[in-house]
C-alpha cells in the first residue's frame, strides 16, 4: 500500500507497527476475498433478476400514506422478495421495527392457544426470550397458552436428531431454528445443516412450520434457508437485506398461508396485507436491497479479518480464521471485561458518525446483564453498519459485525486492535 494511504491511517490513530500486522493479516485472505467477490456477483444478479421480472419502475418509489390501499411501490417489493427467496409470498414492511419484532410477528401470527413450540437450535437470541416468556413478560406466548420447549445443539455445534425426535409431540405446532450464534459462541449454522434439519423434522410431522431466523445470514452464500424448506424465513432491514439504506423495517418470507397470518398479526384480521402506508421509504428500500450483496460481502470481509487478527493474539474466535462463513457475525472472547470494552472502543472510534462518544455498559431492556455496544451508524442500531456488542458477563466475548465498506470494516478492526495495544491488553508479536 501507498505511503499516502498509510500516512492517513496514522492521522486516523492507527500505529504503524498496528497497521503493518494488519497489512499482513490481509495479504494472506486475498483468495478468500476472491471468492467471496464471487459469490456477491452471484448474488447481485438474482436480486436483479428480481426486480426486473416484476418490472421495478420509478413509480413504484412513491410515498403513500395513511390506509396506503393500492400501494403498489410495497406490493411489488414484496414481490420481489417471494422471487428473490424463491417463496409464495412475502412481508416487507417498515411497520416491523427490528428483527425481534419480526419474529414476534411471524409467532404470533402462527400459533394459537395450546400449541408447542421448540428451538431446536438451542437457546434463543436474548431479546426472544421475553417475546416467548423463558423470562416472564406482559403479553409473553406463554401467556397466551402457547407452551415452549428446547434441544441444545450437540458439543459440536450440530443439531441432536435423537433428541429432536423424542421432544417433538402432537402438540408441536412450529419449530425455530436460529441460523446465527446471538451472545453464544456456538457455530453459525450452514443453510446446508438448516436443510437437513427441516427435512429431518418434516419426516415426523410435514404439517410442522419450520421458521428460520436469518437475521445476518442473508447474501452469505448463494442460498438461503427458503431453498432448503423453510416456510418462514425472518430478518431485520437493517441488517444484510437493507443493504445500509433502509431507515428501518422487517421481513417475512415464505408459504402464503405463513404470511397472510404473520399480516393479520402485524395489522389486524380482515385487513392483513391490504393496509400499512409505505411513507415514503420505497426508494431506500428497494436501493438497499439492490446494495444488500454488495455490502454484505464487504462485512463479511471484515469478519474474516478479525478472526485471523485476533485468533494470531491467541484469542479464540469463532468462527476461526479458516472455516466456512454463514453468517457475517465474528466472536472474539477475551475472558476479561477490559477487553471486551476496549475493543467496543475501537470500533466506536472508527465510526463515521458519533466518534467521539465512549461507550459504556449499560442495563439495556431485554438483556439479562449489563452490555456495551458500539455503533456509530448513519441509522441507529443498524447493525449492517460498523459495530461491535457484547454482554458483560462469562466468558467476556464481543461480537463484531457489519460495514458498509470492506475499507471501513478494515479500519474499525485495525482501531479496535490499537485500542488493546495502548491499554496494554494486547502485545503484537515481534515482526
Amino acid at each position: 500500500m501507498n505511503t499516502q494511504t498509510e500516512a492517513m491511517y496514522e492521522a486516523l490513530g492507527i500505529s504503524k507497527e498496528v497497521y503493518q500486522f494488519g497489512q499482513e493479516t490481509e495479504e494472506k485472505l486475498k483468495e478468500r476475498f476472491a471468492k467471496i467477490d464471487e459469490t456477491a456477483e452471484y448474488n447481485q444478479l438474482k436480486v436483479i433478476r428480481a426486480m426486473q421480472q416484476n418490472r421495478v419502475a420509478q413509480e413504484h418509489f412513491n410515498m403513500s400514506s395513511g390506509y396506503g390501499y393500492d400501494d403498489a411501490g410495497r406490493d411489488t417489493l414484496e414481490e420481489v422478495y417471494a422471487t428473490a427467496f424463491h417463496t409464495e409470498a412475502a412481508l416487507v414492511r417498515p411497520q416491523i421495527t427490528c428483527g425481534t419484532h419480526a419474529l414476534a410477528v411471524a409467532l404470533f401470527g402462527n400459533l394459537r392457544p395450546g400449541d408447542e413450540m421448540i428451538s431446536i437450535s438451542g437457546k434463543p437470541y436474548d431479546t426472544l426470550e421475553e417475546v416467548i416468556g423463558i423470562r416472564p413478560s406482559n403479553g409473553s406466548l406463554a401467556e397466551y397458552g402457547v407452551t415452549y420447549r428446547q434441544v441444545d445443539l450437540l458439543a459440536d455445534g450440530s443439531f441432536d436428531f435423537e433428541k429432536i425426535k423424542e421432544t417433538i409431540s402432537e402438540k408441536t405446532k412450529l419449530i425455530e431454528i436460529q441460523r446465527s450464534k446471538g451472545y453464544q459462541t456456538r457455530p453459525t449454522l450452514s443453510v446446508s445443516q438448516i436443510g437437513e434439519a427441516i427435512a429431518f423434522v418434516k419426516s415426523i410431522n410435514p404439517e410442522i412450520i419450520c421458521m428460520v431466523d436469518n437475521c445476518y445470514g442473508e447474501f452469505v452464500e448463494r442460498i438461503e434457508p427458503s431453498d432448503v424448506g423453510a416456510d418462514m424465513t425472518v430478518g431485520s432491514l437493517i441488517k444484510n437485506p437493507g443493504g445500509g439504506l433502509a431507515p428501518i423495517g422487517g421481513y417475512i418470507v415464505g408459504k402464503k398461508a405463513c404470511i397472510e397470518n404473520a399480516a393479520r398479526r402485524l395489522t389486524c384480521p380482515g385487513l392483513g396485507k391490504e393496509v400499512g402506508a409505505n411513507l415514503g421509504v420505497m426508494r431506500s428500500f428497494y436501493q438497499g436491497f439492490f446494495l444488500a450483496p454488495t455490502v454484505t460481502s464487504g462485512a463479511l470481509k471484515g469478519a474474516i479479518f478479525a478472526a485471523n487478527i485476533y485468533e494470531k493474539l491467541g484469542f479464540a474466535v469463532v468462527p476461526n480464521g479458516s472455516e466456512e462463513r454463514h453468517d457475517i457475525i465474528q466472536a472474539v472472547t477475551f475472558g476479561f471485561p477490559e477487553g471486551v470494552i476496549a475493543f467496543c472502543e475501537g470500533i466506536q472510534a472508527a465510526a463515521p458518525v458519533d466518534s467521539y462518544v465512549t461507550p459504556e455498559p449499560w442495563a439495556m431492556p431485554g438483556y439479562d446483564s449489563d452490555v456495551i455496544m458500539a455503533a456509530g451508524a448513519f441509522v441507529q442500531g443498524s447493525s449492517i453498519e460498523l459495530s461491535a456488542d457484547g454482554p458483560i458477563k462469562p466468558p467476556y466475548a464481543v461480537y463484531f459485525q457489519g460495514g458498509l465498506t470492506w475499507n471501513h470494516a478494515k479500519l474499525g478492526i485495525l482501531m479496535s486492535l490499537q485500542k488493546l495495544v495502548e491499554k496494554h491488553l494486547v502485545t503484537l508479536p515481534e515482526r
